[in-house]
């Protein structure tokens, strides 16, 4: 269709609206992949070429990808071999075998050479056969790639996810092995870890180094302020390509708008001084497109505003709001007492006998509690990790003396008593108070 068609092209306000949720989930959600890397275009052009030296070559190579959670490093591997198999020659991406393993899953080697196995689908060829080492096992499966010649084996990619917990296998038997086949011209392989530890190479065994190349492609990316925020206007923007070309211009004009605002501009410096990794910015965003209907066909910088609140809530002072009084009153014993012991360990004793005082000052009788209630209490606020011991020996102690830290602050718990539903003026004013 043209772009005057386009343009002319008229959806119902409901349509656009459920096209356009569905066009930004796709990539907010689904991680969909950009046409080209941003701002990693040069580690981009080194797998590339790693990875084609492996497929058309037959060439042997193994590399580490090195960054932060959220750098983009898995989304770098899968744009190359995307690239890759878009290649001129569709034989170099068909011809390459891939096998993804994760050190959280694939725990030790024989699970790990199980996941080979029904990866490049030999379970049929192994059948019962019986090997005597790792080794043996794994020079058969690649054996059995051969093809018809004998003289050519299919090219192998091994992707290892968390290749630091992959060092942490007995005798680290699996890198060992892979590594070692990507030396020795026994097939053509080349073997991709993928991890967040700078100082993986340190976590490798001396035979284990000497066979890896030392490859790194390192993912340290710092955006400026100005990328980041050019990073939320390309994810918010709708494509050309849009069904209804009026409502795409309306809503890309209204991105616009929304990022030149000044409020929306410190909310995002705040995310862009927390975190500059895409998963925050996409959750930031996606709790924004939530907030779009057809009564609301636009994001609005209020919108904005209540995501990242959101995103920065306080789970602990949440969960204050659900306490009962009785808890809410010890918690505030406990303050009084860090307030006044200077942040020294205190046991039940101590936060009843602050209680008491306070119910001394108060004539009424609606705070008396009997202390296996306020035990009870005392132990839900441990179960809720509000409270914790300080040490495990203290478990042998009498429960009313087990010594505890509080593990909330000041801050949390005036912010908590100010949401807290109808909340008494008297235990609002008892925690104000400069000391119990």
């Amino acid at each position: 269709m043209s772009k005057r068609k386009l343009l002319q092209a008229h959806l119902p306000a409901g349509e656009c609206v459920s096209q356009l949720q569905e066009v930004l989930r796709q990539r907010l959600c689904h991680q969909q992949l950009p046409g080209r890397p941003e701002g990693v275009e040069a580690q981009h052009k080194h797998l590339l070429e790693l990875l084609k030296r492996t497929s058309v070559h037959g060439e042997s190579n193994s590399v580490l990808i090195v960054g932060p959670r959220g750098a983009g490093k898995t989304m770098l591997l899968k744009c190359v071999l995307r690239d890759l198999q878009e290649e001129e020659e569709e034989e170099a991406g068909k011809n390459l075998l891939q096998v993804h393993l994760n050190g959280l899953l694939q725990t030790d080697d024989r699970i790990a050479l199980k996941e080979i196995t029904r990866q490049l689908h030999l379970e049929n060829v192994v059948g019962d056969k019986v090997f005597g080492s790792f080794a043996e096992n794994l020079s058969f499966l690649l054996e059995a790639l051969k093809k018809g010649d004998r003289s050519s084996s299919r090219p192998v990619l091994f992707v290892l996810d968390e290749f630091d917990l992959f060092a942490a296998h007995k005798n680290q038997t699996l890198l060992y092995n892979l590594l070692d086949v990507s030396q020795s011209a026994q097939a053509p392989v080349a073997v991709v870890g993928v991890t967040c530890r700078l100082d993986v190479l340190e976590l490798l065994e001396k035979r284990v180094k000497s066979r890896f190349s030392h490859r790194q492609i390192h993912l340290l990316s710092d955006p400026t302020f100005a990328e980041y925020l050019g990073r939320v206007r390309t994810r918010l923007g709708l494509p050309d390509h849009f069904p209804d070309g009026r409502f795409a211009a309306d809503w890309n004009a209204s991105v616009e708008t929304l990022c030149e605002d000044k409020s929306v501009e410190e909310v995002l410096r705040r995310h862009f001084n927390s975190s500059k990794d895409f998963r925050s910015l996409h959750v930031l965003l996606m709790l924004c497109l939530s907030r779009v209907s057809v009564a609301k066909p636009s994001i609005r910088p209020a919108d904005l505003l209540e995501a990242s609140r959101l995103c920065f809530a306080d789970a602990k002072a949440n969960m204050l709001h659900g306490l009962s009084i009785l808890e809410l009153c010890l918690i505030i014993a406990m303050k009084h007492l860090n307030d006044v012991y200077e942040g020294e360990p205190f046991n039940l004793q101590m936060v009843h006998n602050e209680f008491k005082k306070f119910l001394q000052r108060k004539s009424n009788s609606m705070y008396n509690f009997d202390p296996p209630v306020i035990l009870k209490a005392f132990e839900h606020l441990q179960q809720l990790e509000m409270i914790r011991p300080v040490d495990s020996s203290s478990a042998k102690t009498q429960r009313e003396y087990q010594l505890m830290r509080l593990m909330l602050d000041h801050s949390q718990i005036m912010e908590a008593l100010q949401k807290y539903p109808q909340c008494p003026t008297e235990v609002k004013q008892w925690a104000m108070s400069a000391f119990g």
